[in-house]
């Protein structure tokens, strides 16, 4: 594995637009650049081997103390001063290096998901029957963050640019909402702008807003009873909660069409000829705008309580995570998006191709083409209808991020073949893409602080003059136990 990763590192020397340049031919930010890429590539195979480490450890929301501790001990190594257990989250973390204005937020994600235990190959294999796995890439998006974080701290002591530099450490993106409650404590006061990227099937750096959302647990309690001998004497609490997934179900035709409800049903008894006296379900609901989002949430609320009445049951229910879509900044997009440009995108050798064909033979018809990974999406505002964290933070401090085809062209989010190639060294070219790309925006922003200026005013307009940010999650605590148990 690492043996590949390594002949992966020379790739790096050569996929560039810059490094294809002749070097006099540069201005002298562009060779800043070339500098801070060149570091990067050598120290590819360490950064590579922390995001294997971390897609090995595979850890869930909340529980990610290996994975948050690792890059936290290379931030710290690096001489970034780090505050830990930031926000009453255990693997949340602020590593701070430099003093001064601008002051530079870069996110890092770090969490695996329930069921998508995979090895590197291109076929069906989990490593664990029922485990865990990195099937949305934060193993990568942790590591290439902390990658541009050093990069550019090590550029200002050689430079002597003035700025400070913050790595967040943002755990249980997957349901968790961590971000939203380091917000909601004031951890983004004083960041001048927020940077972050995401790996995908795609190069990308687009002014993208995406789904607001709220997820929440609703519990439903009966009377249990001889289904056959005394069923009168019954108060089914499943009958309460398929009573409010019929009546939710109906009401879809009743909703804006951008409109997204899904649930799963967690508990619904134990034996046929036993009335339920317990049922739960899980609900998440999505809308572009906030307000609407928690709308919508209302009306969930009430048919849930109507399906209490109706069956005799009692139902209690919370919020378990709330965030906002994003707010899009087309002045900081546009800047990322130059620099994607120079880094390019993912090119593939010859095992690489294979296991790139191999895989999508699993993924179905008409898939985009392979050379896709190596090019880079034209720039323009676009929508993302899911939803992220990241969304809160874009409210409050000018944001943008980017995608690199860390996945095969063709692949989903949330599946077996993207856990495969986030172990592997597509994955890891992506990744170190995305780092590249990180540290030229951050540095083009602490060289340059008329453009956080000119994001700033951006970020103002589009959210309105009256703006108040208010946490959608209100004052519930962190729902560190989300994921235990799975």
């Amino acid at each position: 594995m690492m043996k590949q990763l390594a002949v992966t590192c020379l790739f790096c020397l050569c996929c560039g637009y810059l490094v294809a340049q002749d070097r006099k031919a540069m201005n002298a930010k562009d060779q800043e650049k070339l500098a801070i890429w060149q570091q990067l590539d050598k120290q590819f195979p360490a950064y590579a081997q922390v995001a294997r480490d971390i897609w090995a450890f595979a850890e869930l929301g909340y529980q990610e103390q290996k994975s948050s501790s690792l890059l936290q001990k290379k931030l710290s190594e690096a001489g970034f001063k780090i505050e830990s257990g930031v926000a009453g989250l255990p693997t949340a973390f602020v590593a701070t290096y430099g003093s001064g204005s601008p002051v530079i937020g870069i996110l890092a994600e770090f969490d695996a998901l329930p069921g998508l235990s995979q090895d590197t190959v291109p076929y069906r294999k989990p490593l664990v029957a029922g485990g865990s796995g990195h099937g949305c890439g934060h193993n990568l998006f942790g590591t290439a963050s902390v990658a541009a974080a050093i990069a550019l701290k090590e550029h200002l002591q050689q430079t002597g640019l003035r700025g400070t530099l913050k790595l967040f450490g943002t755990p249980a993106e997957e349901g968790g909402a961590g971000k939203v409650f380091m917000a909601r404590e004031g951890y983004f006061t004083g960041v001048d702008v927020v940077l972050h990227w995401h790996p995908a099937a795609v190069n990308a750096a687009n002014a993208e807003s995406c789904l607001a959302m709220v997820s929440g647990t609703f519990r439903f309690y009966g009377q249990s009873a001889h289904a056959a001998g005394s069923p009168e004497r019954g108060r089914s609490a499943l009958d309460g909660l398929e009573a409010m997934n019929y009546m939710v179900n109906l009401m879809r035709e009743h909703m804006p069409q951008e409109a997204r409800i899904h649930y799963v049903i967690k508990n619904g008894g134990v034996a046929a000829n036993v009335v339920p006296d317990y049922a739960e379900a899980e609900y998440v609901v999505r809308l572009p705008d906030h307000n609407a989002t928690m709308e919508l949430w209302e009306r969930v609320i009430k048919a849930a309580e109507g399906a209490a009445i109706g069956t005799g049951t009692t139902v209690k229910y919370e919020i378990n995570a709330a965030h906002m879509g994003l707010l899009p900044n087309e002045t900081l997009a546009a800047i990322m998006h130059s620099n994607l440009s120079k880094v390019g995108g993912v090119k593939y050798d010859a095992a690489e191709l294979s296991f790139a064909e191999q895989l999508r033979t699993t993924m179905g018809k008409n898939l985009p083409p392979l050379k896709q990974a190596e090019e880079i999406q034209p720039f323009k505002q676009s929508f993302f209808p899911a939803s992220t964290d990241v969304g809160d933070i874009s409210w409050l401090v000018p944001t943008t991020g980017l995608s690199t085809a860390t996945w095969v062209p063709g692949t989903a989010a949330h599946t077996w073949q993207a856990t495969a190639t986030d172990g592997m060294s597509i994955g890891m070219k992506g990744m170190l893409n995305a780092a590249k790309t990180i540290a030229a925006t951050g540095l083009d922003l602490l060289s340059n602080p008329s453009l956080i200026e000119k994001a700033k005013t951006e970020m103002q307009k589009r959210r309105g003059a009256n703006f108040e940010y208010k946490a959608m999650i209100g004052n519930i605590k962190p729902p560190l136990d989300y994921r235990k148990g799975l």
